[in-house]
């Protein structure tokens, strides 16, 4: 029989098996650190492009806010303005009746009466006068209570003096109310 040495052969068949295991080890190692880079690099492009999305949207945001509290400004503004178109509307609706009342208070005086002086408090207005009889004190009142242009009068006081009477009544003012 013949003897054949196979262990030469064995042994470049097992250093060619190795050689090709380590060259397939390097590249596997060589491919995957190829791939976790580019992996991170993927990742890290990724995160820059929502740092730059966060970044708009916090501007646009900041916008935003520079424009609500503009818009709360033009409220305010818009409230202190009708405010005062409220006020100058109250004044010239009521600009005519200071002249109404001056004609109401001849209207209802009586003869022998007359007044020494009036002052406006708000709503109120308070009269002095001279009058020789209390009768027409009286009638004032009473005619004041009847016109449409003044509330109930309320006689504060009454003085004597030598031959006339003084006295001091309030009256609320009114913007014309119907009488009945």
């Amino acid at each position: 029989m013949v003897k054949i040495n196979l262990r030469a052969w064995r042994e470049e068949r097992n250093e060619e098996a190795q050689k090709a295991f380590f060259t397939h080890l390097i590249l596997t190692v060589v491919l995957a650190g190829g791939m976790v880079l580019l992996g991170g690099e993927y990742f890290n492009t990724q995160i820059e492009r929502q740092n730059l999305r966060n970044a708009f949207v916090k501007a646009e945001i900041d916008q935003l806010k520079t424009k609500i509290k503009e818009i709360e400004n033009l409220k305010k503004l818009k409230k202190k303005r009708l405010a005062r178109l409220n006020t100058i509307q109250t004044l010239q609706g009521n600009r005519p009746l200071i002249v109404r009342y001056f004609d109401e208070l001849i209207r209802v005086l009586p003869e022998e009466l007359y007044y020494t002086s009036m002052v406006r408090s708000g709503d109120t207005l308070t009269i002095n006068g001279l009058a020789n009889r209390n009768q027409d004190v009286s009638q004032l009142m009473r005619n004041l209570n009847n016109s449409p242009w003044f509330g109930e009068p309320n006689l504060t006081k009454v003085g004597a003096s030598n031959s006339s009477r003084s006295f001091n009544l309030n009256v609320q003012l009114s913007k014309g109310r119907k009488v009945d």
